[in-house]
């Protein structure tokens, strides 16, 4: 608003205040105009991540942290929280702790998303697989986390389809046996990213963790992953129900906030919070928006797509 214009002319005043308003809503509900309600927990888990609200909060990520949970939001994940220095893992659990938040998932770190690919039944590769297990193991011990998320590797083109499926089940069993002592879950994720990685849909994902047989092995369902590569998100959902036990988000195209492309969030949160789901749901996108403006329209989109009830 032109402060100077608003002091001279009150009928222009007038019109300010009503467009004011217009960007007040715009910024606190996507289309509804109803208030964002800031510190009001979400009916669902979701958990933003380092760098998504970084213009309004700073960059560092315990400020993020503290932002977040003023917004409502009550976990975070953190793929990266593997390379972090091990104080600083320490003070951001910490942190959870202290404002009884959650840690989502982080990257079990194996070399890469098509490195070291465990269809491949070739014991490098998946010794770089258990020392990423062990790893874990500290990390969760630090910040709190109790979900790992490990992605294969590439196909292995030279060898029959189930053959790598026994490869890439035996290589996970041997992880399990590590995590599963500590209570730590690895949640596999099929990826659209490219047609060479091997994780590719949910029902691929259900029969390996069938294979694994361990309650340290289940699905981590990437919703706009899934969403490129099978669609029918509902219906996939309940197919593989009782492996799935992680969430992660982003609309589609663009990767961005809910309401910004094709997935009806509205219904599929509500949809999981019938089913009684009480985890965590990753919001893994970006904002389609620059700066704070586009950090608002996030939290606005999420205040919009959790309001089934």
């Amino acid at each position: 608003m032109n402060r100077s214009k608003f002091l001279k002319n009150s009928a222009l005043a007038a019109s300010s205040l009503l467009a004011g308003n217009a960007v007040l809503a715009s910024t606190t509900s996507c289309n509804t105009g109803a208030p964002a309600a800031p510190g009001k927990p979400f009916n669902m888990n979701y958990a933003p991540h380092d760098g998504m609200f970084k213009n309004s909060a700073g960059t560092n990520f315990l400020d993020q942290i503290q932002f977040i949970y003023d917004q409502g939001f009550r976990s975070i994940e953190d793929n990266g929280m593997s390379g972090r220095p091990p104080a600083e893992q320490e003070k951001i659990g910490n942190l959870l702790a202290k404002l009884g938040m959650a840690m989502g998932v982080f990257v079990l770190d194996k070399g890469g998303n098509g490195a070291n690919t465990l269809a491949a039944g070739k014991q490098e590769h998946v010794d770089i697989f258990l020392k990423g297990c062990r790893q874990a193991v500290e990390v969760s011990k630090r910040c709190g986390g109790k979900l790992a998320t490990v992605v294969p590797g590439d196909f292995a083109r030279n060898l029959p389809l189930d053959i790598q499926n026994a490869n890439v089940i035996t290589a996970l069993r041997k992880g399990a046996e590590i995590l599963e002592p500590h209570g730590i879950v690895m949640v596999l994720e099929p990826l659209s990213d490219t047609p060479d990685l091997y994780l590719r849909t949910s029902a691929q994902t259900y029969m390996i963790c069938k294979g694994v047989n361990s309650p340290s092995c289940k699905i981590l369902y990437d919703m706009y992953h899934m969403q490129k590569n099978e669609g029918n998100t509902i219906n996939n959902i309940k197919l593989a129900w009782d492996e799935i036990a992680y969430f992660q988000i982003g609309d589609n195209p663009g990767r961005n906030e809910p309401t910004t492309g094709e997935v009806n969030y509205k219904n599929i949160f509500k949809f999981l919070h019938e089913k009684g789901y009480k985890g965590i749901l990753g919001m893994e996108h970006g904002n389609s928006k620059p700066g704070k403006e586009g950090e608002q329209r996030v939290i606005a989109a999420y205040r919009e797509s959790d309001s089934f009830l």
